[in-house]
């Protein structure tokens, strides 16, 4: 048999240790180097690291659903030519307006290209940023009911 630390030969029976954190054979040179323990304590050891502990229940996080918000305002027709006519009477660049908004160039570039149109939280940022109106109020449109 071989020392699990050094490699070398053990002559007579191995010591059985705890050599940083490892239960190891090791020979009397390497046992040195950590606490020794007895037969009766190794296979003790064994048995607790074989036995399964009880599982302890988890604390479960609740679950916050978001509350279900009705959409009171949208955005308003030709957004995107008032957004680009506002920011150039300012004389921002997309840089400038996205750093005061905290928003990316390439998204507001989109957005007054018509590619992409800026959620109830970007418009409002933008209404304060550009001083105009983008939001306006939702219209409820009663589909007509044929008799």
């Amino acid at each position: 048999m071989r020392c699990e630390v050094c490699g070398r030969k053990i002559h007579g029976t191995p010591i059985n240790a705890v050599i940083e954190g490892a239960k190891l054979m090791v020979c009397a040179e390497c046992s040195k180097h950590g606490k020794i323990i007895s037969e009766e304590e190794a296979d003790l050891r064994q048995q607790q690291l074989k036995k399964p502990s009880p599982a302890t229940p988890l604390v479960q996080k609740k679950k916050v659903a978001p509350a279900s918000v009705e959409i009171t305002q949208e955005v308003v027709e030709g957004y995107h030519v008032k957004i680009r006519q506002a920011r150039e009477k300012l004389g921002l660049s997309h840089e400038e307006l996205g750093k005061k908004i905290n928003e990316k160039a390439s998204v507001l570039s989109k957005i007054e290209t018509g590619k992409m149109a800026p959620d109830n939280v970007l418009a409002a940022k933008l209404e304060h940023a550009l001083k105009i109106k983008l939001l306006v109020p939702v219209k409820d449109e009663v589909a007509p009911t044929m008799l």
